[in-house]
């Protein structure tokens, strides 16, 4: 497997400046409400550091904005992702990649991730924003997917939908997992 690329920084850089200066919050109350520190968000709104998926989601729910605002620069009309492209965000805590496909946009509620995973630590996810529901078709591996002591083992072709807006796992049962994840915003 490819190293991720990583999501541009100046993208992520710019988002979190707009979305900060939106609602009208500082640097010191947003690194509060994402439990960061002051001086993480400022290296990162400077364009500098590397932010885990971790990071860059509870800035998300602090600015409560979807996840992919803060990831996804732009596109053109015609959008080609070729294998082992794209904004791809680390896991701190597991081995488990999400590259942004699509981000929502704008009046729709969707983004659309490529989850490549490896056994070993699972990736635990806080909520995300109220009414998020996760969509998660698997191609390759099995795994564990859903709600924190409510997951299901998937195997290639299998669908599951649940909560989002709950803590939720996905845990790669087998070397080369692969699965497509699409996560909707409600209102």
């Amino acid at each position: 497997m490819s190293e991720p690329s990583g999501a541009p920084l100046e993208a992520i850089a710019a988002a979190l400046q707009r979305e900060r200066r939106r609602i009208g919050l500082s640097l010191a109350e947003v690194a509060r409400r994402a439990g960061i520190a002051k001086s993480t968000l400022s290296g990162l709104e400077a364009g500098t550091g590397n932010p885990s998926i971790e990071t860059l989601w509870a800035l998300s729910s602090a600015l409560d904005v979807p996840f992919s605002l803060l990831v996804d620069p732009p596109r053109p009309v015609v959008h080609v992702i070729r294998a082992g492209e794209g904004p791809a965000l680390a896991s701190e805590s597991a081995d488990y990649i999400a590259t942004l496909l699509s981000a929502s946009p704008a009046k729709t509620r969707r983004d659309i991730y490529l989850i490549t995973a490896q056994p070993g630590e699972p990736r635990r996810s806080e909520p995300h924003l109220p009414g998020t529901v996760e969509h998660v078709v698997m191609s390759t591996g099995r795994a564990l997917v859903g709600p924190v002591g409510e997951a299901v083992e998937v195997a290639p072709g299998d669908y599951i939908a649940y909560p989002g807006d709950v803590a939720h796992v996905f845990e790669a049962l087998e070397t080369g997992t692969a699965a497509v994840l699409v996560s909707e915003h409600r209102s």
